[in-house]
């Protein structure tokens, strides 16, 4: 697998977890299946939903960096920095879904855990 292919791969997955957080915040899909059943009004919901959306477009923005799609960009070590820092993220959600309640939180597992090894292959360059 080519980094182009887990760059295109993982932006393919970022964009559907926005169009996942959009459904919820539109009330398509109901909130209490996400955030663990932690959120318990509206007003949280909304501050959980658009945080995360916006940590999933900064992630797509570094992506991006990485990829050399953006004239402007960090520097080399600090998009690196902050791709490992979201590896260890994934990782560690990868294993909090695994125990959740649901099983459409445990689904999840999945696409965090790929989302891992993608970002993994990126950073050690994987031809």
């Amino acid at each position: 697998m080519k980094n182009n292919l887990s760059l295109k791969l993982l932006l393919g997955l970022l964009s559907a977890v926005i169009v996942f957080h959009v459904c919820i915040i539109v009330k398509i899909i109901p909130y209490s299946i996400a955030w663990g059943g932690r959120l318990h009004n509206d007003s949280e919901m909304y501050v959980f939903e658009f945080i995360s959306i916006g940590v999933i477009l900064f992630l797509g923005f570094v992506l991006l960096m990485k990829g050399h799609y953006l004239k402007f960009y960090f520097k080399e070590k600090i998009v690196n920095f902050t791709l490992w820092f979201f590896f260890g993220l994934f990782v560690l959600n990868t294993i909090g879904n695994l125990f959740a309640k649901t099983t459409f939180e445990k689904f999840f597992s999945i696409l965090t855990l790929l989302s891992a090894i993608l970002i993994w292959r990126l950073l050690k360059g994987k031809e």
